[in-house]
């Protein structure tokens, strides 16, 4: 029984054996096999280089997310605006606003050459507390309390406006421009008109970040604190400074989120030069979220952007209008999903015995070609002989 089933096993062979007197070894066979060993080796490596490099997998998605925030990077550089007058200011289609934003952001002070003078987080600084006017008419006494005017900007009886900065923010809110500026004493204190005169000529380096809704929106780069009115933008420095203002400018970086592999930010590195001067650069951007995951499973979620760009010169529109370069994003609704993976290692391991019997098929099909041509060789060569 046992004999039987090894027998039937025997029978089952593919692979049948043949004595080695039977065999016929060639130069050409060895050539052969020598140039098929050496490509098989190849193509191995070259599947096992393909084995340990990462796939993107890429997946177009409907964006379900709502209630999110997300942070815009930027790197912009002024020539031609001192930035004792630049000001950044954000809002979106909710209706929050935030205007002059100082948080999170740096100025550097630039000359003609673009080299730095000065670099500080943005803000005028506390006021030199020298006999200041009261919001009674007086001057501080030693034992009193500093409590400065606004000027008629206050909106209780217990409001005060102990620094220039706040006596500005104290007209926004009124929606008042400061066109009696060289009679506020805080910002005669505090040197801001001297300040403004002293950068005169110089550029401005502004980078940050800010941090936003998930909603349609714009943000800005303009020449004094604004404020908004009746959908309306006006400067409240317009006393101060009433020449025009040139908005030339060029984009370092611009980034919807954080940096992942292979993303392309198309405004980095922009730039835009106005000859003239008054105008308004307005950027109309397309935002994609965008979800990576790598090899590691970790994942970043950022955003890419497409970008127009649009130029008004303000003589031709609304005198209301203010200059200063705006860039306006919307949200696209569909989401954008990459994923870093491997391809499998069965897939792997197919592919290197496809490679294997592969190349040893065709190199046998080559050698008995070879070595059946050279045998007709021969004999023809025999037969001419004996002839």
């Amino acid at each position: 029984m046992k004999n039987t089933v090894l027998s039937k096993l025997r029978n089952l062979d593919a692979y049948p054996k043949v004595n080695e007197d039977f065999f016929t070894r060639s130069l050409s066979g060895g050539i052969i096999t020598l140039v098929s060993s050496l490509a098989i080796l190849l193509l191995v490596f070259s599947e096992f280089r393909l084995y340990l490099h990462t796939v993107t997998e890429t997946k177009l998605l409907v964006d379900t997310s709502r209630g999110e925030t997300f942070r815009i990077n930027f790197d912009v550089t002024f020539p031609a605006i001192p930035c004792s007058i630049l000001s950044v200011d954000a809002m979106d289609i909710s209706g929050e606003q935030h205007l002059d934003i100082k948080h999170d952001i740096i100025k550097k002070r630039i000359n003609t050459n673009g080299d730095v003078i000065e670099s500080k987080p943005d803000g005028i600084g506390a006021p030199k507390i020298e006999k200041p006017l009261q919001r009674h008419g007086g001057r501080l006494e030693q034992n009193e309390t500093y409590c400065g005017s606004c000027f008629g900007a206050e909106q209780s009886d217990d409001d005060c406006c102990n620094s220039c900065e706040e006596v500005r923010d104290a007209y926004r809110r009124k929606g008042w421009a400061m066109t009696n500026a060289d009679l506020i004493d805080q910002c005669k204190r505090e040197g801001f008109f001297e300040r403004i005169k002293e950068q005169e000529g110089e550029g401005c380096n502004v980078h940050g970040s800010l941090e936003v809704n998930r909603v349609a929106g714009n943000f800005h780069f303009a020449p004094g604190k604004t404020f908004h009115q009746s959908n309306i933008f006006f400067d409240d420095l317009m006393s101060v400074h009433k020449d025009s203002y040139n908005i030339s400018h060029r984009i370092n970086r611009l980034a919807f989120g954080e940096y992942f592999p292979g993303v392309v930010n198309p405004l980095d590195g922009g730039h835009w030069t106005h000859e003239t001067s008054n105008g308004m650069y307005q950027y109309f951007i397309k935002v994609v979220p965008t979800i990576y995951t790598d090899i590691r499973g970790r994942t970043v979620k950022s955003n890419q952007y497409s970008v127009t760009e649009h130029f008004k010169d303000l003589e031709y529109i609304s005198p209301n209008s203010q200059p200063g370069v705006f860039f306006y994003y919307d949200f696209s609704p569909i989401k954008v999903t990459f994923k870093e993976e491997h391809s499998s290692f069965l897939h792997f391991i197919t592919n290197i015995c496809a490679v294997i019997g592969g190349i040893f098929t065709v190199a046998g099909i080559i050698d008995t070609f070879v070595y059946h041509g050279q045998r007709r060789m021969k004999k023809k060569m025999e037969i001419g002989k004996f002839r």
